[in-house]
């Protein structure tokens, strides 16, 4: 049973008086540091003089300077493909892993676990082998353009940040079956509108051939967001029927 009822003592009605005194604001407390400094006024110094959070790597090999010096003189601007490149491959590796440690965790699923709550393995398996595809898929496209697939982009950058959530909620013990297709439903989600940019991207660029190449790997990410989901919706509904 994924959920049950217990002594969860987090809200405040487990304690009233407690969390009245806690609503209170108490006059003694300082709203500043030095009479002067707020912590407002901190946060928005951080945001007026952030540098950005990375830059795109210059091309490794003389036919890549080559190739982006092209596009940039036809008004185009490839630093931005190689950018989204970059967050896909960083995305996809995630997403190999992040596979991997679900299909671990379904394989040491409680025994008693209702058979409708339970994956398909060799699906799941299928699913990890598409992600490990794409990958490679990406790393090859970014060496054609002549840059460096083992450079993290910005893109790239934030959306690991984003994805280590994701992955924490996979690999918690503690975590159900459930709750980890929420995560990986949002994850598909993702992925699906990132592939359906990134082909655009590339048609944008001219490189119908990546393009194409692309499409393919929407298509596949089409079924692992439509079966996850129906796996989502399944392991809730039959939940709450057990009750």
């Amino acid at each position: 049973m994924d959920q049950h009822l217990g002594m969860n003592r987090t809200g405040i009605d487990m304690s009233p008086i407690h969390s009245k005194k806690m609503m209170q604001v108490d006059d003694d407390i300082p709203l500043t540091t030095d009479g002067n400094t707020t912590t407002a006024n901190i946060e928005d110094y951080f945001l007026e003089n952030a540098e950005p959070l990375g830059s795109v790597p210059l091309p490794g090999t003389v036919k890549g300077v080559a190739k982006a010096s092209l596009k940039m003189a036809s008004g185009r601007h490839p630093e931005v493909f190689i950018n989204k490149l970059g967050e896909r491959l960083a995305y996809e590796r995630t997403g190999v892993r992040i596979y991997q440690q679900l299909i671990t965790k379904c394989q040491h699923a409680p025994a008693d676990l209702s058979p409708d709550l339970q994956l398909p393995i060799d699906r799941l398996r299928q699913f990890c082998s598409q992600e490990e595809e794409h990958f490679e898929l990406l790393t090859n496209c970014l060496r054609k353009l002549g840059a460096d697939p083992t450079a993290q982009t910005p893109d790239a950058d934030a959306s690991s940040v984003g994805a280590s959530g994701f992955m924490k909620v996979i690999t918690d013990p503690r975590t159900s079956i459930s709750q980890c297709l929420q995560a990986m439903l949002a994850i598909e989600l993702a992925d699906n509108a990132a592939w359906e940019l990134l082909a655009k991207l590339a048609e944008d660029m001219g490189m119908k051939d990546m393009a194409q190449e692309f499409q393919h790997a929407l298509q596949q990410e089409d079924i692992h967001l439509r079966e996850v989901r129906a796996w989502y919706e399944k392991s809730v509904r039959v939940q709450a029927r057990m009750f």
